[in-house]
């Protein structure tokens, strides 16, 4: 009856008494009919809420209060402004900057708590006439201050943008898909190569990001994550960080997205949280640190709530590596001589591979122009080669790969770090872009028969480059992905995306590499 008022009031104060008699004598008798069961049926929800007040007692009276009226019909759908919302920032009041019972008004795009008398949705909703708003935790749509539910086959689109919903098919066709989707402004993106706005210094977060996003394992994972605790506890903090990752990733691959970019706030804010502000916006870092630390904090916080000791990261990212340690001998003078055997042989795990990279030369050629060196990837991987030994004054070592994952992260270390300055190597690495064939870097397996391994071969996902200065703030980070269904790589700088050439991707100054094996 509130819903019906609110039309009548509508009409009236606009001087539309008219319309309004002829709206209601020309209604269909579906209309009727579909208002009036929905009424029964709440009439019939509060009728059972009263008899089991007589046996429960007063807690149930408390949950009958609580039931409010549905319609489908609500005179103020039309002051919807899809143009003004963003469902990106984090989910507070913009009065009290609580993140308990937040909505969103649909007309003006800002959130405010509650709905109840007094709050501050319902004193906006009186103060602007903005009468539409959307709950942010539950997706359920009321009118205020009448205090209504609202369902409508229109408001699908904005409960999709809040949170979007995959089917197990849609997710088997993400790579498959070729077809450019629309925003509201009609500009066109790639659903999965979509821009990241750069908040402050905030590049780095947004390349690990994108490249996380290449993994099809872990991107299918956080597409169907839920979290196994309450949807309504948002002070849960266990699994903060991958409940907002998956929900960023969703954003990133929706196909329906009202705008062609996504900015990962509510991540961000996550990030500094659980990082105890190690990463925070404002402070440009190293993407490799906050790679390390975001996979295993994803880690922890997965196993820990659905219980285990293996999680999808380790699944996706771990391998073993075996190193043989050797401890100087008697020396001849002031020669140092290492044993022919190993003194220790440990293995340790790694989600991804640090590979040193050769100092850059120090003086200039004839045109006093910097010489920037050029060496093969298979020569700096030479380390894991099983012949190679790496010496410091202490000690020699050895290194042996045991196992690999099916995703392969190298890292290149370019930086140098000293009392006075950073110091970035500029020497150019040059990778193939399909079958980099890993089988010679393992341990032969003894049930090889001397043959040797098979070949264990990897195709690459994406790249991070850096460019600029290393100083905080000076450089910029960007990268390179791979569109499977295009065949085409794309460039990707926060905002800035361009198609490049295949050939331009193996001669940048790649920082990250990610490559995924080929399961003959």
């Amino acid at each position: 009856f509130q819903a019906e008022d609110g039309i009548r009031d509508f009409c009236l104060s606009r001087g539309l008494g008219d319309v309004y008699k002829r709206q209601v004598s020309t209604q269909s008798t579906w209309g009727i009919f579909n208002d009036r069961l929905l009424m029964e049926q709440s009439a019939e929800v509060l009728s059972k809420r009263a008899r089991l007040d007589d046996e429960n007692g007063e807690e149930s009276v408390v949950v009958a209060q609580r039931e409010v009226p549905q319609t489908t019909r609500c005179p103020y759908l039309g002051t919807i402004q899809r143009h003004l919302l963003d469902f990106d920032f984090e989910k507070l009041c913009s009065v009290t900057l609580s993140n308990i019972n937040v909505y969103a008004c649909l007309v003006c795009g800002r959130y405010f708590q509650g709905r109840g008398t007094g709050t501050q949705a319902h004193l906006h909703s009186l103060e602007v006439s903005h009468h539409i708003f959307i709950n942010l935790h539950d997706q359920r749509v009321f009118c205020l201050p009448d205090n209504y539910e609202v369902i409508d086959a229109s408001l699908m689109d904005i409960k999709y943008n809040l949170c979007p919903v995959y089917t197990p098919e849609e997710v088997a066709r993400l790579d498959a898909n070729t077809q450019p989707s629309r925003a509201l402004d009609g500009t066109k993106y790639l659903p999965g190569c979509i821009g990241l706005n750069n908040i402050k210094y905030t590049d780095y977060v947004n390349v690990v990001i994108q490249a996380l996003c290449r993994i099809p394992s872990l991107r299918d994972f956080l597409i169907h994550y839920e979290k196994q605790r309450e949807a309504t506890d948002v002070l849960e903090l266990r699994g903060l960080l991958t409940k907002r990752f998956a929900e960023l990733v969703r954003k990133i691959w929706n196909p329906r997205n009202f705008k062609g970019q996504v900015s990962p706030h509510e991540f961000l804010q996550a990030i500094t949280l659980k990082s105890a502000k190690r990463f925070k916006i404002g402070e440009q870092s190293d993407p490799a640190n906050l790679l390390a630390w975001l996979l295993e904090t994803l880690h922890d916080e997965i196993t820990t709530l659905k219980g285990g000791a293996n999680s999808i990261i380790n699944e996706c990212f771990q391998g073993a590596v075996e190193i043989e340690t050797y401890e100087p001998g008697p020396g001849i003078g002031k020669t140092i001589v290492f044993k022919d055997f190993p003194n220790k042989i440990e293995i340790k795990k790694f989600r991804f591979l640090s590979l040193e990279l050769p100092p850059p030369p120090l003086f200039k050629d004839a045109s006093e122009k910097s010489i920037i060196p050029q060496i093969s990837l298979f020569d700096v991987l030479a380390k894991f080669d099983g012949q190679t030994f790496q010496d410091t004054p202490e000690k020699r070592f050895r290194h042996r790969l045991r196992s690999l994952p099916k995703y392969l992260v190298l890292h290149f270390r370019r930086f140098t770090r000293n009392n006075f300055f950073v110091e970035r190597n500029p020497t150019i690495v040059a990778f193939p872009l399909k079958n980099l064939n890993m089988a010679p870097y393992l341990i032969q397996d003894p049930l090889a028969g001397g043959k040797g391994n098979p070949p264990m071969k990897y195709n690459l996902l994406a790249t991070i480059c850096h460019e600029g200065e290393p100083k905080s703030g000076r450089g910029i980070y960007k990268l390179h992905v791979l569109h499977k269904a295009l065949n085409s790589w794309f460039e990707i700088q926060d905002l800035h995306i361009r198609e490049v050439m295949p050939e331009q991707v193996s001669v940048s100054e790649s920082y990250i590499l990610f490559y995924e094996r080929i399961d003959e």
